[in-house]
């Protein structure tokens, strides 16, 4: 997890973490990045602005840069050049990374115990969310006795209890079956219109991100570029999915 600080990098050279210019609450701008590593460059002047509360699906080739691009705005990484602003974000990996000696509500309350408060207070915290997002019940369950999309939402669970309004989720479903996956893509758009956060979503489901996001953007293979950036129409009709998936496709040919 990491917040933003006050930072624009021309030359961080080895790509040392770097904290995040700050920029207007809950937003996201990225302006002329390049990140390159041991000589191959991952991303190529990327240019992207993300508004509060909106949420941008990133799709492309695999390698092309899109979990570099979720660790800059995290501050995991800093650019070679160009510049990164935005408000604090918190990264979402694809593996669950649950504690399997704590319980599900620990978990879930892990966030705000780091940030100093009494385990008590923070299960206080994480305690409401558990029956508004289907978890109720299986607050003292261990990982190991609960199902994949059960462990994905403690996981959103915990990445919502940073406390951070950025949310950067990288692949959270890559690992559930096509029925869960579909299932947490309901989910998802359920808990995030009961919880607003701004998302950068990367995913390397195309219908996934049509489903999910008001934009999507694609990206080129190495070095990772916007290629194409398509909006996604609110009545989100299912005609109109498949029509931004197909668009998606399109500039995902070579």
């Amino acid at each position: 997890m990491a917040a933003g600080g006050s930072q624009t990098v021309s030359d961080r050279g080895a790509g040392r973490p770097a904290e995040v210019t700050p920029g207007s609450a809950g937003e996201i701008h990225l302006a002329g990045v390049t990140r390159t590593f041991g000589g191959v460059r991952a991303l190529d002047g990327v240019d992207l602005d993300v508004a509060a509360h909106e949420i941008v699906a990133v799709v492309g080739p695999s390698g092309c840069g899109k979990t570099t691009l979720l660790e800059l705005v995290c501050g995991l990484q800093a650019p070679d050049t160009g510049s990164v602003r935005g408000d604090r974000a918190v990264l979402m990996p694809q593996r669950d990374g649950l504690l399997p000696w704590l319980s599900a509500i620990d978990n879930a309350a892990l966030a705000p115990r780091l940030a100093g408060a009494s385990r008590d207070a923070a299960r206080a915290q994480a305690h409401p969310l558990f029956a508004a997002f289907g978890l109720d019940g299986f607050e003292r369950a261990r990982p190991h006795e609960l199902s994949g999309g059960m462990r994905q939402r403690v996981a959103f669970l915990r990445t919502l209890l940073s406390g951070k309004p950025v949310l950067c989720l990288d692949e959270p479903f890559g690992a559930l079956d096509a029925l869960t996956r579909r299932e947490m893509q309901d989910w998802l758009a359920q808990a995030l219109a009961r919880e607003p956060r701004t998302v950068l979503l990367v995913t390397h489901d195309v219908e996934e991100a049509a489903r999910l996001a008001h934009r999507v953007l694609v990206m080129s293979p190495r070095p990772g570029r916007v290629v194409a950036e398509l909006a996604v129409p609110a009545s989100r009709t299912e005609a109109e999915v498949l029509e931004v998936r197909e668009r998606a496709l399109e500039a995902l040919r070579p």
